[in-house]
């Protein structure tokens, strides 16, 4: 199956219980609301299906995920448009964290932003050593509202402020295993694939019913995010407003 348009692509394709959901835009893998809305409607599919039990998160190209469309971003002119859009990653985060089947995030490439959250909303993950990852939000003006329950969750608080309050910066795929984003990193393209696709496979050996309900364990107490979520990508709906970001974009893009 695949869902494609001008502003990118979802493909999912099914196999031994096991999907691939692989996402593209040619804008460095970044997110339109169409895409955003996309990947919501397929991970909410599989939650349905009782063919699947395990799926695998990844993307084409160089980079994993560049988060949020600049074009999008820069297009927005009123505060319902802007909640609208951050509610596009809050949507994919609760469809992530509700979703009964098991999501292994394979991060071949940097990570950005949204890309980060992406990334921490997955239940395992697996990178490539040069799966960077950076938080630039605080530097157009606006902030991770929306993803941090998520990267918090993952990383810790600690490491969840580091990365925040130094936008430019980017960290290391060693130093996000350390702060336990990712479960290992490897040092080449083959290495990462092959030991993605065998977890999912032997993960997918294992009691369905019991991999569902070890899902809800893992994810106890976050119920509240349907609502936090929601707050959150009003207060970015706001700040994209402001002059200042409306300038940080345009000087990012150029």
């Amino acid at each position: 199956m695949s869902a494609e348009n001008s502003n990118g692509s979802i493909e999912v394709q099914i196999e031994n219980n096991i999907a691939t959901i692989t996402f593209s835009h040619p804008a460095s893998n970044s997110f339109p609301s169409e895409l955003l809305q996309k990947l919501t409607d397929e991970l909410q599919n599989l939650h349905h299906n009782n063919k699947v039990s395990v799926i695998i998160l990844q993307s084409t190209g160089k980079t994993f995920c560049a988060g949020a469309s600049f074009d999008e971003l820069l297009s927005i002119n009123d505060f319902e448009t802007g909640k609208k859009f951050f509610s596009g990653f809050a949507n994919v985060i609760n469809a992530m964290r509700k979703c009964s089947k098991i999501i292994i995030g394979k991060i071949h490439g940097k990570a950005v932003g949204g890309g980060v959250g992406l990334a921490s909303a997955c239940d395992y993950a697996f990178a490539h050593q040069d799966a960077s990852i950076k938080l630039s939000e605080i530097a157009i003006g606006i902030g991770p509202f929306v993803i941090e329950p998520a990267v918090s969750r993952r990383i810790g608080q600690n490491a969840t402020t580091e990365l925040t309050l130094n936008p430019t910066d980017w960290k290391s795929a060693t130093w996000a295993k350390e702060k336990g984003l990712y479960a290992n990193v490897f040092e080449n393209q083959e290495e990462l694939s092959e030991n993605t696709t065998a977890f999912a496979q032997k993960l997918a050996t294992y009691n369905p019913e019991a991999l569902s309900e070890i899902k809800k364990v893992l994810w106890e107490n976050t119920e509240h995010w349907d609502e936090l979520l929601y707050e959150r990508a009003a207060i970015s709906g706001k700040l994209v407003l402001s002059d200042f970001t409306k300038k940080a974009l345009n000087e990012f893009k150029k």
